[in-house]
């Protein structure tokens, strides 16, 4: 029976094979696509993906049944917890411009089955946000028409009373995802220049509301008889925050069209910036003027600011907030349409999804065969599915992204640099190389055959550290960690990260709830957590990072990316049980998917092994202790076939 039972050799190899890194090009500027985007263009993509209906329905919701006028201080709030995942774009954008966004960026460093999860969780995100949104644009729509579409349905075509199922097909729907779809076809500069149009009339709305609404404002609205400007307290602000977070997503197209854009390396950063600067301020201003307008507690949650505006006597304002919004959640669908094509397209050039997603059109230069087949999909879901109760997919599937893209921050900006090998010498046989001059009295480094094999006897104190080696300043007291692999210590202080930052999220949130602790079981395993979380940020911080003034880089690394994944664990865990069995139900497909194809058919599984030329080098040091420092290095105990006997190279010195 043991025969049967795979070896521990096998077993390593395969977990190799699971937590591979993709090998970026030489030139990451080369690309099948057509780089023609500006910061404008990607400033306002960002901007069409954040500023949706959310910005008319969200803010009238939040205010009136979560927040209070307080709404403005969760806003601000979320506005900077979103900073702290913009920020990790931003690096991976200008460091990393290819498309594919959250996967890409965990595909070159945490490893290809933490990829595929991710890009495969945001491809269901991207396809039931477009048809949630396109099912709110035609909802609103027919609002305005007093319902005469939905009753003009329902009455020819008829009901549905199945589960999973709308109650009628919305053909509207349909059929606005459709005419997007066929414009996103026609090419980037296409795409951008729609958006451009609604960002345009959208953002002229929200000006028209802000000037209307200053006018229109009336202080005594945030009075205490009113309920004052914080009625549900400090548990409303954070909970209205924990609404308001997912305002702010959809800053990641801009990373998913760093392929597109023309000088990446400083267009993405800066759109990501401006973007998120400018949709947090829309919302903000937004929430003040929609609470001094009218008392927060008579808002009406489902069109709270044409509401606001026909009480006060203009109720022509509210044809014009409707005429926003629609353009708005315009941009919501374009922005969902251009960035779900490019992700798949990025998962099928690297071999990890079907092959044929991974053509580009000649003429366009965009992948036409993923827009039109998963604008046909998001089209079908509109049409026929009840999407409510599918929504909050869209909340895990962001939330897991935001956390595995943090994680990768600190795992990359701990990383070696690859530099490449130098050139033999000419004739094809390496020639001795000294590195100090003899008259120091230090060592000499030759050349021999085996695998760049280089021993040097420095003193640690003036040796330039490489990133992922343990600082100077913690090696007296840190000694152990200076035998593992740079990096090695950072990777596992990660892991270790994050599984405290699981434990101690779920403390906080079951932990009085659901768990039903004592107090002191509940402080102690608090204070536990809390110390294993801030003793992995001590041991990453405690290593030498990569710096570079070329791109840009996050600040404050490990703890600006380390606050995220708090953030995002604990916002995860706030969402019902249904969401993550529906969600363990959606990975399970997507084992499937990449254990049947992709695994098989990965670029990195197919890429044929480099001829390597075959050296060593190996020091000659003036003590004569050659033997004692190859021993150091080769594990082996039996001697290194091709180097010389100690004796004899120092009866040959």
């Amino acid at each position: 029976m043991a025969r049967w039972l795979p070896r521990s050799a096998d077993l390593t190899r395969f977990c190799q094979k699971l937590n591979r890194v993709k090998t970026l090009e030489d030139n990451m500027m080369e690309t099948s696509f057509n780089r023609c985007l500006s910061t404008i263009d990607l400033t306002l993509l960002g901007i069409g993906g954040m500023v949706g209906s959310g910005l008319y329905v969200l803010t009238g919701t939040v205010a009136k049944e979560i927040a209070g006028p307080a709404v403005i201080v969760s806003f601000i709030i979320a506005g900077f917890a979103s900073l702290l995942a913009a920020l990790c774009y931003a690096e991976f954008g200008a460091r990393v411009p290819k498309t594919g966004s959250a996967y890409m960026f965990t595909y070159v460093s945490v490893g290809e089955i933490w990829a595929f999860l991710i890009g495969w969780n945001v491809l269901l995100e991207y396809m039931i946000g477009g048809a949630a949104v396109a099912r709110a644009w035609s909802g609103y729509l027919d609002s305005i028409f007093n319902h005469k579409i939905k009753n003009f349905t329902e009455t020819h075509v008829g009901t549905w009373q199945m589960p999973f199922l709308a109650r009628y097909p919305d053909f509207l729907a349909a059929a606005i995802l459709l005419v997007a779809t066929a414009f996103i076809s026609f090419g980037a500069k296409v795409s951008s220049w729609l958006n451009h149009v609604f960002s345009a009339i959208s953002m002229g709305v929200i000006l028209f509301i802000l000037i209307m609404g200053f006018v229109l404002a009336q202080p005594k609205n945030w009075s205490a008889k009113e309920g004052g400007f914080a009625p549900y307290g400090l548990s409303g602000i954070m909970a209205g925050t924990a609404t308001c977070f997912y305002a702010f997503v959809g800053f990641d197209v801009i990373a998913a069209s760093s392929e597109e854009a023309r000088n990446p390396q400083r267009a993405v950063p800066r759109a990501i910036a401006f973007s998120l600067g400018l949709a947090t301020g829309a919302y903000i201003l937004v929430s003040v003027v929609l609470t001094l307008m009218v008392p927060w507690n008579t808002l009406d949650p489902d069109s709270a600011l044409a509401d606001a505006f026909y009480r006060r006597g203009y109720a022509w304002a509210g044809f014009l907030v409707a005429v926003g919004s629609i353009c708005a959640m315009n941009t919501v669908l374009l922005s969902n349409l251009f960035s779900l094509p490019r992700i798949v397209y990025a998962m099928a050039e690297d071999g990890l999804f079907f092959q044929v997603f991974s053509q580009v059109h000649p003429r366009t230069q965009v992948p036409v065969v993923g827009i039109v087949v998963f604008g046909l999909l998001m089209a079908l879901l509109a049409l026929v599915f009840d999407l409510e109760a599918l929504v909050q997919f869209l909340s895990i599937g962001t939330l897991l992204a935001y956390t595995f893209v943090a994680a990768s921050i600190i795992v990359l900006r701990f990383q070696q640099q690859k530099v490449d090998a130098p050139a033999p010498a000419a004739g094809g046989r390496p020639s001795p190389e000294p590195r100090e001059g003899p008259s120091t009295g230090e060592l000499k480094e030759y050349e021999s055959f085996s695998d760049k094999l280089q021993l040097v006897d420095r003193d640690k104190s003036k040796e330039h550290r490489e990133p992922g080696q343990l600082k100077a300043a913690f090696e007296p007291y840190l000694e152990f960690l200076s035998d593992f692999y740079p990096g090695e210590v950072v990777t596992v202080a990660v892991v270790t990260l994050m599984v405290s930052a699981v434990c101690l999220c779920s403390i906080l949130v079951f932990g009085n709830t659901h768990l039903h602790l004592p107090t002191w079981s509940y402080s102690l395993l608090l204070v536990l957590f809390s110390l294993g979380f801030l003793l992995s940020l001590f041991l990453i911080w405690a290593h030498e990072q990569q710096r570079s003034a070329q791109t840009f880089q996050i600040p404050l690394v490990p703890l600006s990316p380390a606050l995220s994944i708090v953030l995002n664990i604990y916002l995860m865990l706030k969402l019902s049980y249904m969401t993550w069995l529906r969600f363990a139900v959606w990975l399970l497909l997507g084992l499937l998917v990449y254990f049947g194809y992709g695994i098989w058919h990965s670029k990195e599984n197919l890429r044929e092994p480099r001829p390597q030329r075959v050296s060593a080098r190996y020091v000659v040091f003036p003590s004569g202790s050659l033997e004692e420092r190859v021993q150091a290095v080769q594990p082996g105990s039996q001697p290194v076939a091709g180097l010389p006997d100690t004796d004899t190279e120092d009866g040959k010195r």
